[in-house]
């Protein structure tokens, strides 16, 4: 679907010339932006490209060190949030700004709650609440407190509250990343619906099927500059061009026909079952190969991952690295016999969010670098200079807290800690999840690198186009169990989806529409995007 909008607005807000430094690095260098009344104006690039910044300095999170910022043509300080809000900018960011304990009218009205004689008026703020839930057809009482609603209710009471504010620009910060179809077409929805009424939109998201759905304009931005501005309806591959800098003439670069006769089998599992978890789950993964696993939520595909690095216990079954079994529901065992793990929740799990890069990459490394018991710092900073060069993590030096990073920066750090502990098979779960293309094609090719050196690769993915277009082998579970084997020759689409839904519930087969976020085609989360 394409939007028949065009818009003819009056200019709302501009940045001309926009700086932005932060030590080490600089996120903006000289960003031109414009937004129009009755517009949606879709802000695009790659992780680190410098989205983010630029809507903190329109929002008042930062002020520009250069350039200037206009508001209905005249210059403007816009120095706080509530300088933002006074001018009718509100924004809404990846992380909500809600206070959980707080009932949905507080919350919309937090800070700004309306009086009379001196107390606060909470029929009228609860009225008042209830007329904007209404409207972004939010179906809860207003006295329901912000932490019993899912994301897709948090993410309509952050839209109700800017429009509590009367807000005139709405920036909105990847508002689809957690949502189902369902929700997203609600969203949509509202979004047209305020552009009707002359609100200007700068929409951020990394889901390019969804820039011609419900966006006018795009301005791309790559490290820090802005690129381009083209219409919604621009072709995919010219966006991408755009945003990376290069053609990307294949998404998934693996050559999935390469023989590999008589590889080691490095990983063999065989009849590994937890009750109410998994059952019989058995394979094997050779030197040089990936060997991805798919199958529809609830499948047990994280689970089984997780017990063979043993982070958790399983009742039955043998895991052998290389030949050697390997002790039930032990890390270290796994470490030591070069298994390593890149969980799905890479923030929760994956790193330590307020240590330096350098120390995230040495944590697995950290007893080799350990001398007297004492850590080799020295010989830690090279060896983590070392694979972050070769990740391309871009970042203001290994000293920079792993939070502040973008999302596929993240990612590689996570990654690159177990190059680093020269891990000889890596489980990789949701390896791509939540980050942009450019990073995404990084990852493939480090997967590529790290196989031809004779390495092994078993990548769990709800992406179906990268299942299949990475996989040597694909390996398909179906409620706790492995319901089929397919080779990259025989694997479709269809075929996958077959053996995923085919000991489902009724009515499982409706994961099968869903469609991908950046390819048209099949996700195994189908109607939902995201766990």
């Amino acid at each position: 679907m394409t939007t028949e909008h065009a818009p003819g607005g009056r200019e709302l807000l501009r940045t001309e010339g926009v700086r932005k430094a932060f030590p080490g690095v600089v996120a903006l260098d000289g960003v031109d932006f414009d937004l129009r009344s009755g517009e949606v104006h879709v802000l695009l690039g790659e992780n680190g490209a410098g989205k983010s910044t630029l809507i903190k300095v329109m929002s008042g999170a930062y002020r520009a060190d250069e350039g200037r910022v206009l508001y209905e043509g005249a210059p403007v300080r816009i120095d706080s949030a509530q300088t933002a809000e006074r001018l009718g900018i509100a924004a809404i960011h990846q992380e909500f700004n809600l206070v959980p304990r707080l009932s949905i009218a507080e919350n919309i009205y937090l800070g700004r709650q309306p009086r009379r004689f001196g107390m606060v008026d909470r029929r009228r703020m609860e009225t008042d609440a209830a007329e904007l839930l209404e409207r972004v057809g939010v179906r809860a009482s207003p006295r329901t407190p912000v932490g019993e609603l899912g994301i897709a209710g948090r993410q309509m009471v952050e839209i109700a509250k800017a429009l509590s504010q009367r807000a005139r620009v709405l920036i909105m910060d990847e508002p689809t990343a957690v949502l189902t179809s369902q929700e997203v077409d609600r969203l949509f929805g509202i979004v047209r619906r305020l552009r009707s009424e002359g609100v200007g939109i700068v929409f951020i998201t990394h889901h390019l099927e969804e820039i011609p759905a419900i966006g006018d304009r795009v301005t791309v931005l790559r490290d820090g500059r802005s690129v381009g501005q083209v219409p919604a309806t621009t072709e995919r591959d010219e966006l991408v061009r755009l945003m990376v800098g290069r053609s990307i003439e294949q998404q998934y670069p693996r050559d999935t026909t390469a023989a590999r006769p008589g590889a080691e089998t490095l990983l063999r599992v065989s009849g590994l079952s937890r009750k109410g978890q998994f059952s019989e789950v058995g394979f094997e993964l050779r030197a040089g190969e990936v060997l991805g696993v798919a199958g529809l939520v609830g499948s047990g595909r994280t689970e089984v991952a997780r017990a063979v690095f043993g982070v958790d216990p399983y009742d039955s079954g043998r895991v052998e690295v290389a030949g050697q079994p390997l002790p039930r529901h032990d890390v270290n065992a796994a470490l030591a016999a070069g298994l390593g793990l890149v969980p799905e929740d890479r923030k929760g799990q994956g790193l330590l969010p307020d240590a330096s890069v350098q120390d995230n990459l040495g944590l697995v490394a950290m007893r080799s670098a350990t001398r007297a018991g004492f850590v080799d710092r020295g010989r830690q900073r090279k060896d983590a200079a070392r694979v972050a060069q070769r990740m391309a993590v871009r970042m203001a030096g290994l000293h920079q807290r792993a939070r502040t990073l973008s999302g596929g920066n993240q990612q590689k750090v996570v990654i690159g800690k177990w190059l680093l502990a020269e891990s000889r098979v890596l489980i990789l779960d949701e390896p791509t999840r939540g980050i942009d293309i450019g990073a995404k094609v990084e990852i493939y090719q480090l997967i590529n690198e790290l196989t031809a050196a004779g390495h092994a690769v078993l990548m769990i993915s709800s992406d179906l186009p990268e299942v299949l277009g990475m996989s040597d082998r694909i390996l398909v579970m179906s409620q706790g169990r492995v319901a089929g084997e397919l080779t990259a020759r025989d694997a479709t689409q269809d075929a996958v989806m077959a053996l995923a839904v085919g000991s489902a519930a009724p009515g499982a087969g409706a994961y099968a529409a869903g469609g991908t976020r950046e390819t048209g085609t099949s996700t195994m989360e189908g109607t939902h995007r995201g766990h």
